[in-house]
Order: C-alpha cells, then sequence, then structure tokens
C-alpha cells in the first residue's frame, strides 16, 4: 500500500478500478454507479408473496433482488416470479441464493440473471467444526473435486448469460480451509481465491466477490486483504460489500455504514446490500444514503498525506500513543460529548461545557472540559485551546489539556507544540467533504513527526431529531475507517440540535460506533440476520423480545439467526445463540454447541432466559 496511486486514494475518494460485470440489462463494476440490492424473506415457493416483496424492493430503488434457493422446486419456482414481475413491467435483474447444493445453482443459472454460491458449501460438506488434517496431496485433490464440479456451471452460466457471485461467509468456511488456515482473513480470502483462479482458467469473467461477516473488523480486514491479493494475481472483478448480520433498528444502521462505508472510502465496492433484520425494502433507503454520502466525496480538493512507515493498511495495529490520564495509551476509546444534561443510561467520559462550568457538578462523574479563558483549576476540569492559543498552552497548569486543531492547520508551530506538550489531547476538526481522508492525513503526518498526543475525531453536524438516522449514518461514516486504521482514540459528535433526546441518541451512537468496530463493549450485544425464505419462525417479534429482557449487559454477545445457513457459525464468537431449526422450532446455543434442540418457538424465548439464568448471565 505504499506506491503513489494507492497513497492517493488513501488520502483522496477514488472508486477502484474493476472489470464490467453484466447481470441482465443492469450491469455493475467499471464506471457504472454502485448497485444497490436486497433480499426477500418470503419462502420463494410463494410466488405471489415473492413478487410482492420484490415489487417493494424495486420500488424502494433496487438495481437487484436475490431470493433464497433451498431446493430445484424453488429454482424452477423462479421463472414463475420473474414471469409474475414483468408482466407488471418490472424487469430489475434477479438473482438466486444458493448453499449446499451445487444442483440447485445448476437449475438456477438457467432461469435468472445471477446465482450466488457460498464456496464454504458448494462442494465442500457444510461445516462440522472439526480439526481435520490433509497432506499436500490430500488437499490438492479436494481442490480438484471443486473445479471438476464448477467448470460445468461455469459453461451454463456461459450459455446463458448468468452472472455468478462467489459469496463468502465468515462462518460457513469449510473444514478444509480451516484445517489450513484457521478461523482467520486469510482463510477467508483464499476460500474465494480457490473459485476465482478456476474461473481465469475457464476465462470466465462475469463474476462478482463478495466476503461477508458479522464481526465488522475482520470483514473489512479480509476486504482488503482480497483486493490486494486479487491484485497480485491480475484480477479486478468487482465487489459486493454487506454486514452479514447487522441486526435492526440503529444498531443494524450504524454497523453497516461502519463496515461498508470504511471500504467504500478507499474506493472498494460496487455494489451494496445493507442486511437488516426488518421489512427488506427498508434496506434500500439506508444503502443509497451511505453510497450518497460517500459518492460525494469524489473530485474534491485534493488531500496531502503520506502514510507512516510503520502502517500496515489491510492489517492496521493501534497508533502508538502516550496516555493522558484515560485517554490514548491502553485505554478503550473515550466519548466526549457537549450536552449539559446527558441523559440515557450511557454517559459520556468527558463533557465539554464551552466558556462556563454547568451549575450542577453533582449530576455527571466524567471529567469537565472548558475552555481555557474561563478554567479555573479544580479537580476533574480541564483546559481547551483553539488553533490560535498555541502560545498560552504553557502557562496553563493542568495535567490534561485540550486542542482543537483543524487538521488542514497543522504545521511546524503545532508540531512543536505538541512535541513539547504530551499532555495535550487533540481534538481532530475536518472542513473538507472528505473527513476521512483529513483525519488520516493529520494522524499520519503525527506519526510521521514521532508525535505520540493522543487524537480524538470531532464530528460536527446540523441535523434535527427527526433526521436522527442521517446523524448515525454520516457519524459511522467519517469515523469507520479511521477507527479501524487505528488512528484515533475517541469520538466527539456534536450536533446543532441540543434537546435532551437528541442528546442521548448522539451519545448512544457515539458508544454504538465503538462497539461497532469492536474497541469498546458498554451494553449486550446483539447479532441478527436479516432473515430469508429459509426464516420459519418470527424473527423481528423474537428479536425485540430477547432485547427487552436482556439489555444492558456489557459482557454479552447474543445472536438471533434465521436458520442454520446462517448459524452456528455466522455468530461471531456470540456467548448465546438462538437458532431457527425447522417450522417454529428453535434450537438455542451456548457458543457453538448446541445445548437444546428443537424447542417451540412459543416456548423457545423463556428457554434462552432460563439457560441465560442458569449460567449466571441474567438475573
Amino acid at each position: 500500500m505504499k506506491d503513489q496511486h494507492k497513497q492517493i486514494a488513501y488520502f483522496n475518494y477514488q472508486r477502484r478500478q474493476s472489470t464490467i460485470v453484466n447481470v441482465g440489462k443492469i450491469p455493475m463494476g467499471g464506471a457504472y454507479p454502485i448497485r444497490l440490492q436486497s433480499m426477500t424473506t418470503k419462502p420463494t415457493t410463494d410466488t405471489e408473496g415473492c413478487v410482492a416483496q420484490c415489487e417493494a424492493i424495486i420500488g424502494a430503488g433496487a438495481d437487484y433482488v436475490r431470493l433464497t434457493t433451498q431446493g430445484v422446486k424453488e429454482a424452477e419456482n423462479l421463472k414463475a416470479i420473474s414471469k409474475g414481475l414483468r408482466q407488471k413491467g418490472l424487469f430489475t435483474p434477479l438473482i438466486a441464493d444458493v448453499h449446499f447444493n451445487p444442483a440447485v445453482a445448476d437449475v438456477a443459472a438457467e432461469t435468472v440473471e445471477g446465482v450466488r454460491i457460498n464456496p464454504g458449501n458448494y462442494v465442500d460438506a457444510a461445516r462440522t467444526f472439526r480439526h481435520l488434517e490433509y497432506t499436500d496431496e490430500e488437499y490438492q485433490n479436494e481442490l480438484q473435486k471443486i473445479e471438476d464440479r464448477f467448470i460445468p456451471f461455469l459453461r451454463i452460466c456461459q450459455k446463458n448469460h448468468t452472472a455468478i457471485r462467489i459469496g463468502v461467509n465468515h462462518g460457513s468456511l469449510s473444514d478444509r480451509i480451516m484445517s489450513r488456515y484457521g478461523d482467520t482473513p486469510k482463510g477467508i480470502v483464499e476460500s474465494c481465491m480457490e473459485f476465482l483462479r478456476v474461473c481465469k482458467k475457464e476465462n470466465f469473467r462475469n463474476v462478482v466477490i463478495s466476503i461477508k461477516a458479522s464481526d465488522v473488523a475482520i470483514m473489512v480486514q479480509s476486504v482488503r486483504l482480497l483486493v490486494q491479493t486479487m491484485e497480485k494475481e491480475s484480477m479486478r472483478f468487482p465487489l459486493h460489500l454487506g454486514v452479514t448480520e447487522a441486526g435492526e433498528g440503529e444498531d443494524g444502521r450504524i454497523k453497516s455504514s461502519l463496515g461498508i462505508g470504511a471500504l467504500l472510502s478507499d474506493g472498494i465496492g460496487d455494489t451494496i446490500r445493507v442486511s437488516l433484520s426488518e421489512e427488506p425494502e427498508n434496506e434500500i433507503p439506508v444503502a443509497r444514503k451511505i453510497v450518497d454520502y460517500v459518492s460525494q466525496r469524489a473530485n474534491q480538493r485534493a488531500i496531502g498525506g503520506r502514510m507512516a512507515e510503520s502502517f500496515d493498511y489491510v492489517s492496521p495495529q493501534p497508533r502508538e500513543t502516550k496516555a493522558v490520564r484515560n485517554i490514548g495509551g491502553m485505554n478503550v476509546p473515550v466519548v466526549i460529548s457537549d450536552s449539559l444534561n446527558p441523559k440515557g443510561e450511557l454517559s459520556p467520559d468527558y463533557l465539554y461545557c464551552g466558556d462556563k462550568m454547568p451549575h450542577q457538578k453533582k449530576d455527571f462523574n466524567g471529567g469537565y472540559i472548558v475552555d481555557a479563558a474561563a478554567w479555573t483549576k479544580e479537580p476533574n476540569v480541564y483546559p481547551a485551546f483553539t488553533f490560535q492559543m498555541l502560545s498560552q498552552i504553557s502557562v496553563y497548569d493542568a495535567e490534561m489539556k485540550f486542542l482543537f486543531l483543524p487538521c488542514h492547520l497543522i504545521d511546524n508551530a503545532v508540531e512543536e507544540c505538541l512535541k513539547n506538550h504530551p499532555e495535550v489531547v487533540v481534538i481532530a476538526q475536518s472542513t473538507h467533504v472528505n473527513h476521512v481522508g483529513e483525519f488520516r492525513s493529520l494522524v499520519h503526518r503525527m506519526t510521521n513527526r514521532g508525535l505520540t498526543n493522543p487524537v480524538v475525531l470531532f464530528l460536527s453536524y446540523r441535523y434535527s431529531l427527526k433526521e436522527s438516522e442521517d446523524l448515525q449514518i454520516a457519524s459511522s461514516l467519517d469515523s469507520g475507517a479511521v477507527l479501524f486504521d487505528g488512528l484515533c482514540n475517541g469520538l466527539y459528535i456534536s450536533c446543532n440540535e441540543s434537546s435532551g433526546e437528541m442528546s442521548e441518541i448522539i451519545n448512544r451512537t457515539a458508544f454504538s460506533i465503538l462497539q461497532g468496530v469492536g474497541l469498546r463493549r458498554t451494553r449486550t450485544e446483539y447479532i441478527s440476520c436479516p432473515g430469508c425464505g429459509r426464516t420459519l419462525y418470527d424473527l423481528q417479534g423474537t428479536i425485540a423480545k430477547i432485547k427487552a429482557c436482556t439489555q444492558g449487559l456489557p459482557n454479552l454477545k447474543i445472536a438471533v439467526m434465521g436458520c442454520i445457513v446462517n448459524g452456528p457459525g455466522e455468530m461471531a464468537g456470540a456467548d448465546y445463540g438462538y437458532v431457527g431449526a425447522g417450522r417454529e422450532r428453535i434450537s438455542l446455543y451456548r457458543g457453538k454447541e448446541c445445548v437444546e434442540k428443537n424447542i417451540p418457538e412459543g416456548e423457545a424465548v423463556d428457554h434462552l432466559l432460563q439457560l441465560l439464568r442458569k449460567d449466571g448471565k441474567l438475573k
């Protein structure tokens, strides 16, 4: 990641150059717009229900619609669904989603415009979490099995002009891949490359790739590694982006914006899906906001920058900083707020008070930040300076100081000040449309100069309470890539509306971002799939029930999965799993161990709560 072109792309938004893939009459890749898609949740044998859902998804603005295709009868019924849509004047390409049975993929390839296959279970058996040993010869024989089965499918697709998505899921890597590479980004990428190499050998170019995980950091790291690996092997296939089980509500929006946004920020991505545990048409407006927000960074004023020599783009490590009280060093990232009445279960670590202290300090247990001109030395109160006040920093006797610094104003004088005052925490401000690029430029410059002052990102917006979704998406898109890169030590989100309800949303958003990137856990974490035709119970209602009974437990991760395809492997290290096992039947997992099978749906939530109480996780 050190050559000139990639240096420019890192600091300035520039789409990755990918090959063009034709999906029906809506191509992707190259210079085409970033395409949006969603997936139906009705059984694919329900023609009327699927047509209605497809119509709603298309009406929301989708470019493609995906449908689960469990068996041959579902694959064959895609013809009826396609016909029903065409009779309504809708010609949006349909994509079949196939797991476990390559024969189903063969049938679907003759029917719809695209087929998604999962390398983890296309030829390999379903993952059993057993550690198997392979000699080099045995491993090569397994690869030959893939090629022998995959090439006939490619020829069917070639004949019918059908696009393929090779869609790797972190949780469904085969036991064979796990045996050699482990549960790592390298294993995820290799699972994909095995199939891509066959495509290249057969000169089949109508291929899109995706790597998904519910752990957002793993998803970002794996896609970065995939792009690097493809470049080494002269491949430029387009990429589909998504976070597998992002969840619903604000969690789903924030996690999706973090993962998808971090990659889009670097120009990676040609089509996206925001996976929400909601009605599928709800995904499209969120996806549109993500794409539009990132795309506005194109053709803006160039941002100068040079990566630090120690920085590894694919596997970044936290920037080395000197701790100032509880900011920087080995401390978790902090949250700063400027709400004088922070409400809700999560209070910020520091409260910025402007030019005067609030009257009732007893309502807040964190630290106070006050403008230097109004600062008086008292416990837990720290002065803040502007760029124009550099010369005054040395006059103030405080163990911690804050400097509001516009990224583009860093110069030799600022660097000298920071070097002489390691007790200063930088609050980085960006006036550029591309906040990510400016934040990166500032922190890499500090690193190149040997400065170890902690950096907090300042994100300022003008949103009303009705636009809280926009605030959540924008702040995630403006901070995600910087957090994944290990370049900052905290977040300060500010908004023009200062109502108590908005303040609560702002603070919760900051903590949700930090939890979403895996840097700080402050409440129960939920992993939930969006559901599909394989889901045979009330997924959305179940999520609501479980959340209502288990919120506020920061050391607990619970996964709610529609079917066995999305669990237990996709549960991404969840402590407990609630997984659909059949029609209105549920299995419960402790980690990856199934502890109770085929519970009637009406009793399953109570059984989960009993298990949590038995394990001492819930009172």
